[in-house]
């Protein structure tokens, strides 16, 4: 039984998180971190959501847009952002994983590379819903059972380009965390970064019993094992591959 399928089931209700509010805590240099257990948000489960958007410009320019320029002449300057919905409009495959730590140094990956998509109810804890290769309005997504959050240390969330040009300079990408409880979470990655394959978004540590999470938005230009050296994971890395769709 796939993932999906079993959100259909009985246990589909462990996966519904995040708050109606529309309110947001926007997670940036100056405010880089906040506090899970001080909002009330350590049960239940975390959901990690990975969308992108890329500019007109880059996926065929401004075509049929003509009459609108003439009435509003000033958004010939403005480019357009639309959202990716189809491969045919975007050349960018963003992956979402995350690099996680237990409290019994039990230290690993969670990514679609070797099909390393985790666990909920199990060690990791951290599950990742798919492989989102083609930047549909859903995206990608992890969950995060915060009902264990004591055997959680650490956890790195991150994003890489697989296999194409690295393109994080005209990609608009967003991580968007919704806890069980208080407003959703943002942390866009706005730093331009052109020859980047991969970045440190944000992560989630358990610091005497708080847990904080923190904007890192860090770019780095190889791949899951540099991003391992940056924050002292010790993991042996080797070539990986995605599984072949039909």
């Amino acid at each position: 039984m796939g993932f999906f399928d079993g959100l259909m089931g009985g246990r589909a209700a462990q996966f519904q998180s995040g708050s109606a509010s529309s309110n947001a805590i926007e997670l940036t240099r100056r405010h880089p971190t906040v506090s899970l257990t001080k909002q009330g948000a350590v049960t239940g489960n975390l959901r990690v959501n990975l969308s992108w958007r890329m500019r007109t410009s880059d996926i065929g320019g401004r075509s049929g847009q003509s009459g609108q320029l003439f009435r509003h002449p000033f958004k010939l300057f403005k480019p357009e952002v639309v959202q990716a919905h189809t491969q045919g409009m975007v050349n960018v495959d963003l992956d979402l994983g995350c690099l996680y730590e237990l409290t019994d140094g039990t230290r690993g990956v969670v990514q679609p590379l070797g099909n390393l998509l985790g666990d909920i109810n199990d060690p990791p804890y951290v599950k990742l819903s798919g492989d989102d290769r083609f930047g549909s309005a859903s995206g990608e997504t992890l969950y995060v059972n915060l009902d264990h959050a004591d055997e959680i240390k650490r956890l790195l969330v991150f994003v890489y380009i697989y296999d194409q040009t690295p393109a994080f300079d005209r990609t608009h990408a967003m991580i968007t965390l919704y806890p069980g409880n208080g407003p959703r979470i943002e942390v866009a990655l706005d730093e331009r970064a052109p020859e980047a394959r991969s970045c440190a978004v944000v992560s989630l540590s358990n610091i005497k019993g708080e847990l904080i999470v923190r904007r890192e938005v860090r770019f780095v230009y190889g791949f899951q094992a540099e991003l391992d050296r940056l924050y002292g994971w010790g993991l042996q890395w080797g070539r990986g591959y995605k599984t072949t769709k039909a």
